[in-house]
C-alpha cells in the first residue's frame, strides 16, 4: 500500500490545496496564515516535506496536488480497517453503526454501494 498517511496538520494543509489548487505558493502562505495561523516558514517547510513524499508539487511557485483527497481517504480507511478491525468490514460497520440511526436515504445509498461492490 502506497504511503499516503497524513498527520492532522498535513491533512488540514492539504484541504486548503485541494480546495484552491492550482495555487501560487505566496498566496498559499497567506491562506495558511489566515486559516491555520502558520508562519511563512511553516508553510514552505510543509510544501517541501510533502513534495519530497510526492503528495504535492511546487513548480514555478505553483502548488498542485497529484495525490487527490479520495486517494488519501481510501488509504486511511483501509489502514484503519486493517489496524482496528483486523480487515473486517462487517466488524467496522457494526461498531460504527452501534447506537446510530440512519435515514432511509442513507440506508438506500449504503445498500446501493454494497450492491455495486458485490458485482
Amino acid at each position: 500500500m502506497e504511503e499516503l498517511k497524513l498527520f492532522d496538520a498535513e491533512y488540514k494543509f492539504m484541504d486548503i490545496i485541494w480546495e484552491l489548487e492550482p495555487i501560487n505558493s505566496t498566496e498559499l502562505t497567506r491562506v495558511c496564515m489566515q486559516r491555520l495561523g502558520w508562519k511563512k516558514s511553516t508553510t514552505y517547510t510543509m510544501i517541501r516535506k510533502l513534495s519530497e513524499r510526492g503528495i504535492v508539487q511546487n513548480r514555478n511557485a505553483t502548488v498542485t496536488a497529484p495525490v487527490k483527497r479520495e486517494q488519501v481517504q481510501k488509504y486511511e480507511s483501509e489502514a484503519l480497517l486493517e489496524k482496528a478491525f483486523d480487515g473486517s468490514l462487517p466488524a467496522f460497520l457494526a461498531a460504527f453503526l452501534q447506537d446510530k440511526k440512519l435515514s432511509k436515504q442513507e440506508a438506500r445509498e449504503i445498500e446501493r454501494m454494497i450492491e455495486e461492490a458485490a458485482k
